[in-house]
């Protein structure tokens, strides 16, 4: 069950290629658009950690296919008998709307309307429920969770929640917080059981093993760190030291991530890692934390679940 926000496999993807490769202007812009997008709902889960929800049901960044069709949904709260179905945008600065088109205030440019989105994946969620035979009324609303957002000319009546009226409508929610039923936790997991980890829209990069540059990145800022002893590491952009085993661990999750069909050995996170730590320390440190495979001259570790 997703009761966290995730980041998907697309912005993983991106952010581990960013500091080995030269990214396009246009990927650039996806990527900074996706991270700008899953900040937004981390800003919303820890609103809503401020106000507790005894019986609600809650699920984050669902992907699903209704009437043939790919959606994916920010964020569901399940209660009695209702869904609110929330679309978390984290825009910034000054917008306004004219003849239901929206721009941009700054540049003029038209942006795409999100309640479009909005109309169609409660379209989507209403089709599938019914499909499973579940009776639920469905509340959508956009959550602008940025509180640099302004939105000049906004008609009254829209399912809009501005920064400045979240808690508001948050504290409303836990005023009617009714007990849940079998029928609610049956739905919220048949609707975990038809989530799809990957989504055939991902936009992703060509990349190759050898084109991509070699060495530990920083989890942080995405520098790549330098070695001080074979124990420790150190970000020069982010002034900090980072354990040596801490950084193996995660920079092995990211040569999986980009090259599933590749075996983890000694030799590959060794180069992976930009030979700056010895290979003794790589094959403690995969020893400790992964499963051992004994091929003999071909062996190769898995990670653990």
């Amino acid at each position: 069950m997703h009761d966290k926000p995730r980041k998907s496999k697309e912005l993983l993807v991106l952010q581990s290629l960013h500091p080995r490769m030269n990214l396009s202007l246009e990927e650039k812009q996806h990527l900074e658009n996706l991270e700008k997008g899953y900040h937004g709902e981390i800003a919303f889960y820890h609103q809503l950690k401020e106000y507790p929800l005894k019986h609600q049901l809650t699920l984050y960044d669902l992907l699903l296919i209704s009437n043939k069709t790919e959606f994916q949904l920010d964020s569901l709260l399940i209660r009695k008998n209702k869904i609110y179905l929330l679309e978390i945008k984290n825009f910034e600065g000054d917008f306004y709307i004219q003849q239901d088109k929206w721009y941009a205030a700054s540049t003029g440019k038209e942006i795409r309307n999100p309640l479009l989105q909005l109309t169609r994946s409660e379209f989507l969620l209403r089709h599938l429920l019914q499909q499973w035979g579940y009776n639920f009324s469905i509340e959508p609303y956009i959550i602008f969770i940025n509180p640099e957002f302004t939105l000049y000319q906004a008609p009254l009546h829209q399912p809009f929640i501005f920064r400045s009226q979240l808690n508001r409508f948050l504290k409303k929610l836990q005023a009617s917080d009714i007990a849940t039923t079998k029928k609610e936790k049956a739905l919220t997991q048949k609707l975990v059981s038809h989530h799809r980890e990957h989504s055939s829209n991902e936009r992703l990069p060509q990349y190759e093993y050898e084109q991509l540059e070699k060495g530990m990145v920083c989890s942080c800022c995405q520098n790549f760190l330098t070695a001080i002893t074979f124990h420790t590491l150190f970000c020069k952009n982010c002034h900090r030291e980072i354990n040596a085993e801490t950084a193996v661990i995660e920079n092995i999750a990211e040569f999986h991530l980009l090259f599933p069909e590749r075996k983890i050995t000694t030799k590959a996170i060794y180069e992976w890692c930009g030979r700056i730590l010895p290979k003794k320390t790589i094959r403690r440190i995969l020893a400790k934390n992964l499963t051992f495979v004994d091929r003999g001259g071909f062996s190769y570790y898995l990670l653990k679940n």
